[in-house]
């Protein structure tokens, strides 16, 4: 009695692991909406303003506020999905290190903070007339938490995994991935904005200067990783 044979399946040993997407999309789309977001809150009032002043604004801009809600929150979302095919790159290029899981994990708790930012920023500007001037400042003040400090340290998580990947791997140039640990650092100390003002400049070195880098850091990441002989 034979036993009929079961064909192999095809080998996957030699499979070439998969990239992703270009990363270049979602970096375009993140970096258009946050600039329109920026332009549609320009004359948002700064943390130190009065919660009288606060509340005046939110009454007389609504529109604006609710735009650039709408705009910060629309940004999470292609954040979101860059960390994740920043991830799948940095496995196909052969890293199991720590980097590419710290790559994803800071661009999701960026993309949260994001998300919390406008959740927070389209209520304070639905509040009505009779409102307490305590409550819009309290409103304000937990979105520019999640917006800034929250944002800059998980930004600065998934600059880091990315330069610090790209350095010890020479997935990146060597001075775009030190231009990105110092990026990572200012990220993380924005986070002392919390205990002293003096630290709030860096709130927009990570924002914008980190967009910058990763731009460069998209456009330079290679899809494939060259053997060494």
């Amino acid at each position: 009695m034979t036993t009929a044979s079961v064909p192999d399946r095809p080998a996957t040993a030699g499979r070439r692991p998969q990239s992703g997407p270009p990363l270049l999309a979602p970096v375009l789309s993140f970096t258009a909406l946050t600039i329109g977001y920026v332009i549609a809150n320009r004359s948002t009032p700064h943390p130190d303003a009065t919660g009288a002043e606060v509340l005046r604004y939110a009454q007389e801009h609504g529109t604006a506020i609710k735009a650039g809600s709408w705009l910060l929150l629309a940004s999470a979302i292609p954040l979101a999905l860059l960390a994740a095919v920043l991830y799948r790159r940095l496995r196909a290029l052969g890293v199991t290190a720590p980097g590419s899981a710290i790559t994803l994990a800071g661009g999701l708790l960026a993309s949260s903070a994001l998300t919390l930012s406008a959740m927070l920023a389209w209520t304070g500007g639905r509040l009505p007339d009779d409102a307490s001037p305590a409550l819009a400042r309290a409103l304000a003040d937990l979105s520019f938490l999640a917006g800034g400090p929250a944002y800059g340290a998980g930004f600065a998580m998934l600059v880091a995994g990315i330069s610090v990947t790209g350095l010890l791997a020479r997935l990146l140039p060597r001075p775009l991935a030190w231009i990105g640990l110092g990026l990572a650092v200012a990220g993380m100390l924005s986070t002392l904005t919390l205990l002293a003002d003096g630290f709030a400049p860096l709130i927009p070195v990570i924002r914008f200067g980190g967009l910058l880098w990763l731009v460069a850091a998209a456009a330079l990441l290679p899809r494939t990783r060259h053997k060494r002989s």
